[in-house]
Order: C-alpha cells, then sequence, then structure tokens
C-alpha cells in the first residue's frame, strides 16, 4: 500500500512566499460575519486565520453538514445541524441567493436528491425519521415521511446518512445509535429491513456498477460492504480512524474514504476490497490530529479529488487520474470547519460549519423581552427572552469556488500556509527562552519534576477577577469578587495574575476533551449540539463513548507511553469509577475522590486528595503527573436546598486555596507547579470575550506578583505541561500553541502559599422559592452542563445581585484582526 503525504510534494516555494506574505500586513479594525474581501485575513480566537476563497452565501443556521444538488444542478440543499434551528436551505447557485429556509425541528447529516425525480430525502436525526420533500417552482414541499421507529428517547436509532437506489426502488440508511443498516421500499416508504452494524455508521454510498452498497464505519475503522442483490453484508475493508464521507469514481473501480481522525483519505480498489493508497492531506508529513479530513469529492472526469480539512480550515487537492499513483496539486482557504464540498460544474461548493469569523455579540442573553430564537435544553423550553448562545451563534456558509487554475491554486495554497500557526519546527522546537524552567524541546530537563493540573467549571475572567484593578477588568460584572474568592485573588496577586487566557471549548462536551487532549474529534464536534438543543441523544463525552475519543487517546495515554507515572483525582469519573481504561488501574486513580457531584463540597474533595497525597508523599511515590477536578464553581443555580451559587464559587475557592498551600508546603514543592483551568467559559458576562476565563500558575518558578498580557489558551497549559513532562503535542492545536513561558524565571522562590479563608458561609443553601428557584428546580443537574447556560449565569447573577437585576449581555467580541497582504503576482 502506497502512503502519500500531502505536503511534501508542495515545494519549499510555499513556505518561502508565505514568510514574504507575513512580513506585508496592514491592520484592520473590523470583521463581519461575510465574505471578506480578496486576500483579507481573518484571524480566529484560536490562533488560526481564514483567508476564504470564492464568494460566500449565508446561511440560515449553524452547523451544516451536508448538501445535495438538485437533477438539473439548478439548486443545492443544505442541512444544518447545530445548537440553534434545525432546517434545510434550498439555495439558488444562479443567484447565490437563499431561496427557502424549510424548518425540520431535528436533523442530521442524511441528505440526497434523487437524479429522476426531484425528490429530496433528509434525515430527521432524532426523530427517527426520513423526511422526503419534492422541489418544485423554486419550493420545497414536504410529501411524505418515513418512520424508523418512535422519537428518542423512546427509540435510540439516530438515522445519519443515507443513498438512493432509485432503479431498485429503495433508499438504504446507516444509524448511529442503534448501530444499524435500514433498507426501505420507496413505493411504500416503510424499511422492509435492518441489518445490524458492529460500531456507529456515518453514511452509505451505492457501486454505481456493482450491486454493492459501501457504509462507513464511524466508530469502527472499517468500511462494510453489503450486496443488494444478496441483502447481506458480504465483507469489510480496513481503512484508518474515523472514516466518514465518502465519493465513487463513475466507474465504480475507486472508492474513496476520509477518516477524520488520521488526517487521511483511504482509496479503495472495489474489485480487490484493498486499500491501494492512503493519501495525507495534513499539511505537513507526520503532523498529530487535527486536520478533522471529513468531506470528499471527485471532479466530473474522477480525476480531481477534494478533501474537506475541518481543523484545517481548508480543501486538499489531488490528482487521482491514476489511483495508487496520486499526486497533490494544493489547498484551496475555506471558511471556518469546512463540512463538506461536492463539486458543481466548474465550481467547488464548500459548506462552512462555523461560517466565516467569530463575531460581537450584542443580542446576548437581554432581559428585557422578546424570545429565544434557539433552541436550548428541554428543561429550557419555556422562557421567552432573547440572546445569542455561543453554541449557535455561529451561523454557517456555503462557499461557491471557481475551480482554481493551476497559478491560482500555488496561490490559495500559500495563504493556507500563511493561516495556520502549526508547523513542523514549532512541534518540534518550541518558543522561549534560555535558562527558563520551561523547556523548548521535547527531553530537555526541567527543574519542574511534579505537574498538578486543577480543572474547574465554567467561569469567565470577569465573574471573578474582574474587580482587579490590575488586570482587564470590569468590576460591574464581577459578581464572584474578593470576598466571594480570595484564594483566586491571591494566587493571582502572589503568583502572576493572567488576564488574556481563553479557553478552546465552547460547553464542556467539548470542553473536557480540549483539556485532556488538545483537541475535540468530528464526533465530539458534530453530536454535542444536539444533545445540549434537547433534541436527543445522550452525554457521550468526557471518555464516557470510544467513538468520541482521540486515536491516541487523551493526557494520561501520553504519560503511559511515556513511562511517566500519573494519577487522577476525580476527572472522566462515573460513579466512582473511570470512563477510559487508562486510568482504570487503581494505582491511577484515586477511588475515594468523587466525581462530578455538586451536592459533595470541594473542600471534602481536598481532604480526600490531601490524605492520598500525604501517603504517596510519605512512600516517596508521587506522581508526576496529577489531574484534580474541582468542579463546584458550577453552582447548583438557585435549586431549592442546594448550596447557594455564592456557597458553592466560596467552597470552590477554600479548596483550592487549601490544595495550594498543602502541596506548597510539601517536600516535593521545589520541584512543582500547578496549573489550573476552567473546562469552558460557558457564555457568562465577560466584557472582553465569553472564551476569555481566569487561569491560575502557581509554581516556585512563577515571576512573583507579576501581570501577563500575553494571549494563552487551553491548549497553551496544554503545551506548556508537556514540555516540562516531556511529552510530544498530542494535537496540531497544542503544538501550534504559545507556551506560558513568559510566567516563569529561572530562579525558585520556595516560599508556600497560605490559604484565605472564607468570608462567607459556604454551607448556606437556597430557601427563597421564587422564579429563579423554580426555572433551577427544572435543570438537570446529573452532568457538567447537562442545562442550557445562559439561564443558568443568569439564575446565578440574580442570586447575587437581586431578583429583579438585570445580567449584562454576553459579549461575543470580534477577535479577529483583519489583514491584506500584498498580491504577490
Amino acid at each position: 500500500m502506497r502512503y502519500l503525504s500531502m505536503s511534501l510534494l508542495l515545494g519549499f516555494n510555499l513556505f518561502l512566499t508565505a514568510a514574504a506574505f507575513a512580513q506585508n500586513k496592514t491592520n484592520l479594525h473590523h470583521a463581519e460575519n461575510s465574505s471578506p474581501a480578496v486576500n483579507a485575513r481573518i484571524e480566529l480566537p484560536n490562533g488560526w486565520s481564514l483567508t476564504p476563497a470564492g464568494e460566500s452565501v449565508p446561511l440560515s443556521s449553524d452547523l451544516p453538514l451536508n448538501m445535495a444538488l438538485s437533477p438539473d444542478g439548478n439548486y443545492v440543499a443544505v442541512t444544518n445541524n447545530g445548537n440553534g434551528k434545525q432546517n434545510i436551505d434550498l439555495i439558488n447557485l444562479k443567484e447565490k441567493k437563499r431561496v427557502q429556509e424549510v424548518p425540520v425541528g431535528t436533523a442530521w447529516l442524511g441528505l440526497t436528491f434523487g437524479k429522476k425525480y426531484p425528490y429530496l430525502y433528509a434525515s430527521g436525526g432524532n426523530n427517527n425519521i426520513i423526511v422526503r420533500y419534492i422541489l418544485d417552482k423554486n419550493r420545497l414541499i414536504n410529501k411524505d415521511t418515513l418512520t424508523l421507529g418512535l422519537p428518542w428517547p423512546k427509540d435510540k436509532i439516530s438515522p445519519t446518512g443515507l443513498t438512493l437506489d432509485e432503479k431498485n426502488k429503495r433508499l438504504y440508511v446507516v444509524t448511529k445509535e442503534n448501530n444499524a443498516l435500514y433498507a426501505c421500499d420507496l413505493q411504500t416508504m416503510k424499511p422492509i429491513r435492518m441489518i445490524s452494524l458492529s460500531a456507529e455508521a456515518y453514511t452509505c454510498v451505492l457501486n454505481p456498477v456493482l450491486p454493492e452498497l459501501y457504509i462507513s464505519a464511524w466508530g469502527g475503522r472499517k468500511i462494510w460492504v453489503y450486496n443488494t442483490h444478496l441483502d447481506k453484508l458480504v465483507d469489510s475493508v480496513t481503512v484508518e480512524d474515523h472514516p466518514n464521507d465518502m465519493a465513487i469514481s463513475c466507474n465504480g473501480k475507486w472508492l474513496y474514504v476520509a477518516n477524520a481522525n488520521s488526517n487521511t483519505v483511504s482509496v479503495v480498489n472495489s474489485s480487490s476490497k484493498k486499500v491501494v493508497e492512503t493519501v495525507n492531506a495534513a499539511l505537513y508529513p507526520d503532523a498529530p490530529i487535527g486536520s478533522t479530513t471529513n468531506s470528499v469529492a471527485l471532479s466530473a472526469d474522477d480525476k480531481t479529488l477534494y478533501i474537506a480539512n475541518a481543523d484545517n480550515n481548508c480543501l486538499a487537492v489531488f490528482d487521482v487520474s491514476k489511483p495508487g499513483h496520486s499526486s497533490s496539486k494544493g489547498f484551496i482557504p475555506t471558511g471556518w470547519y469546512p463540512t463538506c464540498v461536492r463539486v458543481w460544474g466548474k465550481h467547488l461548493l464548500v459548506t462552512n460549519g462555523k461560517g466565516m469569523s467569530s463575531m460581537p455579540n450584542p443580542n446576548g442573553s437581554d432581559p428585557l423581552g422578546g424570545k429565544y430564537n434557539t433552541l436550548y435544553k428541554k428543561s429550557d423550553t419555556t422562557r421567552s427572552k432573547p440572546f445569542q448562545y455561543i453554541g449557535s451563534m455561529f451561523h454557517g456558509t456555503l462557499s461557491v469556488i471557481p475551480v482554481p487554475t493551476e497559478s491560482m491554486l500555488n496561490k490559495y495554497a500559500r495563504q493556507v500556509y500563511l493561516n495556520t500557526p502549526y508547523t513542523k519546527e514549532k512541534e518540534l522546537v518550541a518558543s522561549g527562552e534560555p535558562g527558563n524552567p520551561i523547556p523548548t524541546k521535547q527531553g530537555d530537563v526541567s527543574p519542574i519534576k511534579y505537574v498538578f493540573y486543577v480543572l474547574k467549571e465554567n467561569r469567565t475572567y470577569d465573574q471573578v477577577l474582574g474587580d482587579m484593578p490590575e488586570g482587564n477588568g470590569d468590576s460591574s460584572r464581577c459578581i464572584f469578587g474578593r470576598h466571594v474568592t480570595p484564594n483566586a485573588h491571591a494566587l493571582s496577586e502572589e503568583y502572576v495574575l493572567l488576564d488574556n487566557f481563553y479557553v478552546d471549548a465552547e460547553v464542556s462536551a467539548d470542553g473536557h476533551n480540549w483539556s485532556m487532549a488538545g483537541y475535540a474529534t468530528d464526533f465530539v464536534e458534530k453530536n454535542w449540539p444536539s444533545n445540549y438543543s434537547g433534541r436527543g441523544g445522550t452525554y457521550d463525552f468526557d471518555g464516557s463513548r470510544a467513538v468520541a475519543n482521540p486515536t491516541k487517546g487523551f493526557i494520561w495515554n501520553y504519560c503511559q507511553r511515556a513511562g511517566i507515572s500519573f494519577r487522577n483525582y476525580g476527572e472522566f469519573m462515573d460513579n466512582g469509577y473511570p470512563t477510559i481504561s487508562v486510568l482504570k488501574d487503581t494505582t491511577h486513580y484515586c477511588k475515594n475522590y468523587p466525581g462530578w457531584n455538586l451536592d459533595i463540597q470541594d473542600i471534602y474533595r481536598e481532604q480526600v486528595f490531601e490524605h492520598d497525597f500525604d501517603s504517596l508523599v510519605q512512600a516517596k511515590a508521587v506522581p508526576h503527573f496529577n489531574t484534580v477536578y474541582l468542579p463546584n464553581d458550577h453552582t447548583s443555580g438557585m435549586s431549592k436546598g442546594s448550596h447557594t451559587p455564592l456557597a458553592h464559587v466560596a467552597d470552590n475557592d477554600l479548596a483550592l486555596g487549601r490544595l495550594v498551600e498543602h502541596i506548597s508546603h510539601s517536600p516535593i514543592w521545589k520541584e512543582a507547579a500547578i496549573f489550573v483551568l476552567e473546562d469552558d467559559a460557558q457564555d457568562g458576562p465577560d466584557h472582553v470575550d465569553a472564551h476569555r476565563s481566569v487561569a491560575y500558575v502557581i509554581s516556585p518558578y512563577i515571576k512573583r506578583h507579576s501581570v501577563n498580557h500575553t494571549m494563552y489558551s487551553t491548549a497553551s497549559m496544554l503545551r506548556t505541561m508537556e514540555l516540562v513532562l516531556g511529552l510530544p503535542p498530542m494535537s496540531q492545536y497544542d503544538a501550534a500553541a504559545t507556551p506560558m513561558w513568559g510566567c516563569f524565571q529561572p530562579t525558585a522562590d520556595n516560599a508556600g502559599y497560605q490559604a484565605r479563608p472564607a468570608y462567607i458561609d459556604i454551607n448556606a443553601r437556597n430557601i427563597v422559592w421564587n422564579q429563579s428557584a423554580i426555572q433551577s428546580a427544572q435543570f438537570d443537574f446529573s452532568k457538567a452542563d447537562a442545562i442550557p447556560d445562559l439561564p443558568l449565569n443568569e439564575v446565578i447573577w440574580k442570586s447575587v445581585k437581586g431578583e429583579s437585576s438585570m445580567m449584562p449581555a454576553p459579549r461575543r467580541s470580534a477577535f479577529v484582526r483583519l489583514t491584506l497582504d500584498k498580491d504577490d503576482d
């Protein structure tokens, strides 16, 4: 089997030109969520940039996952599957205009037009239906519905991809909850056969020549082969991790399979059922995960393959005129998180899952009235106030890109490299300074031997540290100030204040993945919106479902492979047991330490930690990497009988202070560092951006009493710990991130920390029965963020400021720098 790297063949001139481009930038001040000017660069909150090619058609909602061209080629239907409105947009391609928005309720991925008749078939997500529309005079009209089962949670089916066999009047549908293939009769619109599969399925395609249907095993690293004459599975082909979208040549001989977790496309010979070639679509050879190769399309002559790299914000282009001997042609820049690519004549169509940029949020949780324009959780369907929620505000776009000439493709490729902060050089050698305790290379020695990584839940910078005049804070939004969080303030004053730190995640579903792997897989990114918007599906994250996990695992897996000792306190735990195998050895987790349970105080968790830690100190067996979960700053809102939000946060703060005090007075302190962050910021009030969050770094090697304004992120903190521990980056994101070496100095100050006492009653409980209490009673606190964050934040605000107070709208900064590159022609 041949393995082809995209980047090796592009040529060193791309890097030289990209470097030259970087010297010619003109700063602008603002960017709207629309198509930018030619060569305009939009910098995203994660440090990556966009220079989207072609024209942009705004879509009506977020996370478009798939599209289907009408038989006459005049229209394209796009299915929007995000946290907001789930619907189908009908686009007039000649006018490049959205002409219809079809409400669906629930939708997920599956979408196809018939070739003989203008019927559109669309997956109804967890409603477990397939809806058939007819295209008539510029409109999609609901014709009828095929039912696979009762809606979630009665039946857990969840149809995903589908395909038509019009000749035999069959519709084939695959699913990701009961893991099955359904063969359906198009005349009766009923399923006639169900075949069980051994893993979650993503989509299916028919061979145009052979009586074969190919099914991508999203959770199984294989392609199943189903014989449509025999009506049974007859074979399978092993591919790479997270196979999803597929394309097949017109002669039926070549099947191209995108592998999202591997940055690759498998080229399969349909006759021999063997992979003849694996195409690496990443920008650099041997890059870590992070390209998220998730869609493929062939040109009409089958000679060119287009590959959508969701997390690289680009298309990779290959010459596949000789399968098995393919060659790279270049890259094309797209919008943010491209999820689907299709060919329309002499144009490429690309759906961008997150649109064109991060942007301001002027209509956040406004308490003045109106109605929500997007769904939250089922527990929150009665609310009637306007807002812009981070999970649904980034409306997708459709890019219409003329198929580029060779010279244009070269220019596009240079832009893509310039947009990408990840390089192989950064992966191998990080930024830093001589003598700093944070190494610049994996394996270099650090005086820090023991790392403690503390995860908390869901607070923004202004909510906690907005009252500190030394930082960029807004005290009007500070509801958990010094009187509630004396230790957070003291740690920021005695060590380093970080006022420009941003979480990479939107919510806890992807937040714990980002915090523990520096990446969220396509399964996580594409599934959490359904769960969070109350459209069915279980909470399949935090290690609880294998298909959601990165190929090489989480930071504990990297420690295990490197021979670095580690121990876990509460993270990735469910009912007292670890959710992932790497933690299940009792030497790797503290069985007495509680996981998520807001009825248990964090000061109790800290006491359990102290007892366990002391026994390890006495045995001289303290692990070099330790994860500690302190979740109670999440709060239980105003739920009657639960601890008040102030008590929860004060308890969390006291636990953190005591933990730092205990470690800092231990024998290992002189070789230790403590890193603290929130898994996500969950849309709380912050005058800069709702991704901005609190973070703390504590060590004898910290520059004491300093303020650091450097832009850091979750990935930055991970990269710093990896360098200390001698671990490689886990993804392209932490490899590209700036390590936090600017917080450290070569000389140590071994003075210990003295925890501040709580100034308020940490045992206080909610006793008032008001509107906030009634609302809180409807929330589900059984899982992290199993409730809508904006309403919870408003409840928390009112609990502190008064029931009649008005919470400031969450702010979503443009967070971009638009730059114009000089034309190199």
